[in-house]
């Protein structure tokens, strides 16, 4: 794999990670491996563990009573221990916020970026390809085609804060439980990332250090998908025709006509895209990347792809509009292997879909993936975890309430349940299946109904 040393080790029982074993006379300093911390920190570790205990436990006894009613009869001295207890909350909030362990003295200040180097994800790899192949051939136990279907991986995430709004989190929540549902009916593997694996390429940018580690971690996937944290599937049914995209090494939603005509910042969206496991992939990721260490380089990338790209702000420079200028500038390089998607909704602009949920529920039925029943709806310009955001925080958050119900009763569909409405989390039965159970498992089982193979077909 060039300059890089790497090894894809043979995973056992697909579950358990490779372990190494160090005897106390091995270990440097005559010291076992389990037990790396010194007393006095293991000690120090342990009493604050104690006192998060105690305080969650404050906290626990503080909700019942409010629950119940009681907290009026303890008077003034309560009212003062009640407001310790939400100071101290505040502080360790504050404390995980900061991103930083006051009790691990073990963190190595890390160079500063070299304005005058470009920067790389890591050393060169050169032959991944057959590195690759050769891997496959020794493990045929994790093959990166399953009962004749590609191996995808799909990839979120979100930042490894608390959310700034609480209710972010509630939505958050919500949004990963919406894709482990849609991975689960469509066998599909999934990842989900709350930590920077480079401060550098953090925001819109901390995709890409995951996306390669996760390519070169696991061989066996064939295609890495990665979905914005804000964007939700809202066709459960519909699956991607990866059959059309075999001479194709990137997948995104996008414009020809935006893109080479017009120039445009928003001739495609990186909030869904695919990426094939393979050599070209991680070459262009080595040159996407350079524009993303934040600070002057990110500043002056972005007056650069303001410069070129029309409609664009001045802002500093987002992954999305570097791919763009990338796939612009070295056109023959890239775009032999790329395809801009747009019969389907890869990506879909919620603000004009939301709205129309309960028409596409009268007129139309899941597994068209398009305007009449769009595959994944994507809330941009929405910051429900953050305190900013181009919307209203109510109209986002209302409107990825209805998005949720709109694709859960499609989950629920099956287990004979539905949502009250689309602005409800309350959900009532829609039949009985006592008498004949397995009749609705033909008819209601997602897995069963493998519509997108007709659009595969007229496409």
């Amino acid at each position: 794999m060039g300059q890089e040393s790497f090894s894809a080790q043979k995973r056992t029982g697909g579950i358990a990670l490779p372990t190494t074993t160090t005897n106390a006379s091995s270990a440097p300093n005559g010291r076992r491996f389990g037990a790396a911390l010194p007393r006095g920190r293991q000690i120090q570790k342990t009493f604050n563990n104690i006192k998060i205990t105690i305080l969650c436990g404050f906290v626990t006894i503080l909700v019942l009573r409010g629950t119940i009613g009681v907290g009026s009869l303890g008077g003034a001295d309560n009212d003062a221990a009640n407001r310790e207890i939400i100071e101290e909350t505040n502080r360790i909030l504050a404390e995980i916020r900061s991103d930083g362990d006051p009790n691990d003295p073990d963190d190595l200040a890390e160079s500063e970026i070299n304005p005058n180097a470009t920067y790389t994800l890591g050393p060169k790899i050169a032959h991944w390809d057959q590195e690759r192949r050769n891997w496959l051939d020794s493990n045929p136990e994790f093959p990166n085609f399953v009962n004749g279907k590609p191996r995808i991986l799909l990839v979120t995430g979100s930042p490894p804060k608390p959310c700034d709004n609480p209710i972010g989190d509630h939505y958050l929540l919500k949004a990963i439980k919406n894709k482990i549902d849609y991975c689960r009916l469509h066998g599909i593997e999934i990842v989900y990332n709350i930590a920077h694996l480079d401060k550098e390429l953090a925001g819109y940018w901390a995709k890409l250090p995951l996306i390669r580690r996760l390519m070169l971690s696991h061989p066996e996937v064939e295609w890495i998908w990665w979905m914005d944290s804000d964007a939700l599937f809202t066709d459960m049914v519909f699956e991607i025709p990866l059959k059309k995209y075999d001479s194709y090494n990137l997948v995104v939603h996008g414009y020809p006509d935006l893109m080479f005509e017009q120039k445009s910042w928003i001739a495609l969206n990186t909030g869904s895209f695919l990426f094939r496991n393979c050599q070209w992939s991680l070459d262009l990721l080595d040159a996407w990347a350079p524009m993303g260490p934040k600070g002057p380089i990110r500043e002056e990338a972005g007056r650069i792809l303001t410069a070129n790209l029309k409609g664009r702000p001045a802002f500093e420079a987002d992954d999305q509009s570097a791919l763009i200028y990338l796939l612009l500038s070295q056109k023959d390089q890239w775009m032999g292997k790329g395809f801009l998607e747009n019969s389907y909704y890869l990506h879909g602009y919620w603000a004009g879909l939301v709205d129309r949920y309960e028409e596409m529920i009268e007129k139309y039925h899941p597994g068209l993936g398009d305007e009449r029943w769009p595959f994944v709806t994507h809330f941009v310009g929405c910051k429900p975890c953050g305190s900013y955001g181009d919307y209203p925080v109510e109209r986002c958050l209302s409107s990825m309430e209805r998005a949720f119900n709109f694709a859960d009763n499609q989950v629920l569909q099956l287990y004979g349940f539905r949502h009250r409405g689309l602005l409800s989390p309350k959900i009532k039965r829609i039949r009985n299946e006592t008498v004949n159970p397995l009749e609705f498992v033909d008819k209601f089982d997602i897995r069963r109904h493998p519509v997108h193979e007709s659009r595969e077909s007229q496409s």
